[in-house]
């Protein structure tokens, strides 16, 4: 049942809408007054679905209310309520945020009607709200390990500042996700945030794309189009894959960073910029300079402050804490009861290597949302849609580079999947391992492996 809240200092107007709206069964309370208007909504602590407001009271007018009212309760849909010599304010009142203004003498037709519009447009502002929240902590960058919480202090501390900044990880690891981050704790976060893919970019467009064009500049260009550089103006733009451009490009980019001009294709006038660059690869770009695929200018004018993002296979401190932050989410984004999952279920995602990181755990966990027939996620469907635990070893020889690098991610992963099959009991571990508790304690410190529980032994 909606709420309704009637102020008006007319005895005889707050009576006839009180008995129009409980006809149609609306919740109904009235007050003569702006003062006793507060009082009842910060007993009630806001909760009103529409307040009809009367613009001429004595005391506090109804404009005055109206500001407050928004103020403190911004979910509360106003309507005013205007005498023939109030239209002017009426409108001035819906351009300060009421929904709309209702002239007096009153039309019950018209009322019902406007009430009905007002609830229907509150609804769908709720409803909006809730997608934003999902998505934002949908976006949102978690973890715990030491070495998300030192990239975490380091995107506080360059978001205040308008320095450039170079993103470095393996696909899946959040590198948009980061760059947002710094955008939005900026001073530019109410400006665009323009991403480019410049890996997905064909050469013969990347300098339209980037810079936009002039009408008839080449076959096609039918319109003049702005490029994601002055779409970008005034906020961030970020150029995900830029290792995948190539160097004609990056001599162009280069120029922009050096200048802050623009200039369309076909064009031939410079378009000063005032953006924010963060730049992003999953490449060593550092390697690509020596090699001569990476022009070393634009590197060193791209990284002034690197960070790189750990895989999530060296991070398994954070994967209890993502897989219950994905479920909250998923079952909230997707209208089902919150699900959980089984302690043997979470230490075969603690175990598995991860090759497509967060992004890879996330869809998986949105799958099993969505397909699970149960309330809890069991070790069996994780394991029907997790890739075969014999491709470990297959997933493991592509990231490392050296016999060395192999070593070490074989004795890892190995100690990590005795420690869960004896349930992290360090002494049964040791034991079956033929190996010194101490030894263990120092290898478990050395690789950092972890489960959301450790056991006191």
């Amino acid at each position: 049942m909606s709420h309704i809240l009637i102020v008006d200092d007319d005895h005889a107007i707050r009576e006839s809408l009180e008995m129009i709206l409980l006809y149609e069964d609306y919740k109904v309370e009235k007050a003569k007054d702006a003062r006793d208007a507060l009082a009842y909504l910060n007993k009630v602590e806001g909760n009103i679905d529409v307040a009809l407001l009367d613009i001429k009271m004595p005391g506090m007018d109804g404009l005055e209310l109206l500001g407050k009212v928004k103020k403190d309760f911004p979910d509360i849909a106003v309507i005013m309520i205007s005498g023939n010599a109030e239209i002017a304010n009426a409108v001035e009142a819906t351009k300060k945020g009421a929904y709309d203004f209702l002239e007096k003498p009153l039309d019950q037709d018209r009322v019902l009607i406007t009430i009905r519009n007002a609830l229907k447009n509150r609804k769908l502002h709720q409803e909006c709200h809730t997608l934003k929240q999902i998505i934002s902590q949908e976006r949102q960058i978690l973890g715990v390990s030491p070495s998300m919480v030192e990239i975490f202090n380091t995107v506080k501390r360059v978001a205040s500042t308008e320095v450039r900044v170079l993103i470095t990880g393996e696909n899946g690891t959040g590198k948009e996700l980061v760059a947002r981050a710094i955008h939005e704790n900026s001073s530019r976060s109410h400006n665009p945030f323009i991403e480019v893919n410049c890996a997905a970019i064909p050469e013969s467009l990347i300098e339209s794309e980037l810079f936009g064009h002039e009408k008839g500049s080449f076959t096609n260009a039918y319109e003049k189009r702005k490029g994601k550089f002055e779409q970008a103006q005034e906020g961030t733009i970020f150029l995900d894959e830029i290792g995948d451009m190539s160097l004609a490009a990056q001599a162009k980019v280069l120029r922009v960073l050096e200048e802050n001009k623009i200039e369309r294709v076909g064009g031939n006038q410079s378009l000063d910029i005032n953006v924010r660059v963060i730049a992003a690869t999953n490449k060593d770009l550092a390697k690509a300079c020596k090699d001569g695929t990476f022009r070393e200018d634009l590197f060193y004018r791209l990284n002034v402050v690197p960070i790189a993002l750990p895989p999530l296979r060296e991070r398994q401190a954070d994967i209890s804490l993502l897989v219950s932050h994905f479920l909250v989410s998923f079952c909230q984004k997707h209208s089902l009861p919150t699900k959980k999952i089984t302690s043997e279920a979470m230490h075969e995602l603690q175990v598995y290597r991860w090759p497509g990181n967060v992004r890879e755990l996330r869809n998986l966990v949105e799958r099993l949302v969505i397909l699970s027939d149960s309330e809890m996620i069991t070790l069996e469907q994780v394991r029907n849609y997790l890739s075969a635990p014999s491709k470990n070893l297959e997933d493991m020889t592509s990231f490392c580079q050296t016999f060395e690098d192999f070593k070490r991610e074989s004795e890892k992963l190995f100690l990590l999947k005795k420690l869960v099959e004896n349930n992290w009991n360090i002494k049964k571990t040791a034991q079956v391992l033929e190996m010194q508790r101490s030894n263990l304690y120092k290898k478990i410190e050395k690789y950092g492996l972890t489960k959301a529980e450790m056991d006191e032994l």
